[in-house]
């Protein structure tokens, strides 16, 4: 079981690293571990970028499903009165089902593949674009 700390990555740029800190871990199942970004946007703490991750077992124990969720608010500051306010949120929802009487092996092939393919450009472009690949 992996231990709740910080997470580093890059932005958009490919050289900028933000720092998504640690809030609380998990409880425990059907409990979320939380992270927020603060570096990567101005505003207060609700203003802020958010991911969770849920871990469950379905009904007899033979698949895990790790749920995350993201929302990432477009901020601006209003010039009448000066205040932080959010534009909108996009969002993200995701879920992995992973069966508990596979080999280690594959289950690592799958984690690491998904979610470097996740992390692709292509798989970015295509989310800013708002468009799948043609």
């Amino acid at each position: 079981m992996a231990v709740m700390a910080n997470v580093t990555v890059k932005k958009f740029d490919g050289i900028t690293d933000i720092v998504w800190t640690a809030i609380t871990g998990s409880g425990g199942d059907k409990t979320p571990a939380i992270w927020r970004s603060s570096s990567a946007n101005t505003g207060t703490t609700g203003q802020k970028p958010v991911i969770s991750m849920t871990g469950r077992s379905n009904a007899d124990g033979t698949v895990r499903r790790i749920d995350i969720s993201a929302s990432y608010p477009s901020v601006y500051t209003n010039t009448s009165t000066g205040l932080t306010e959010v534009r909108s949120k996009m969002t993200f929802s995701g879920s992995f089902a992973v069966p508990q009487n596979i080999v280690l092996a594959d289950t690592q092939e799958f984690a690491a593949q998904i979610s470097n393919l996740i992390a692709s450009s292509l798989f970015t472009t295509s989310v800013i674009a708002g468009f799948a690949p043609v």
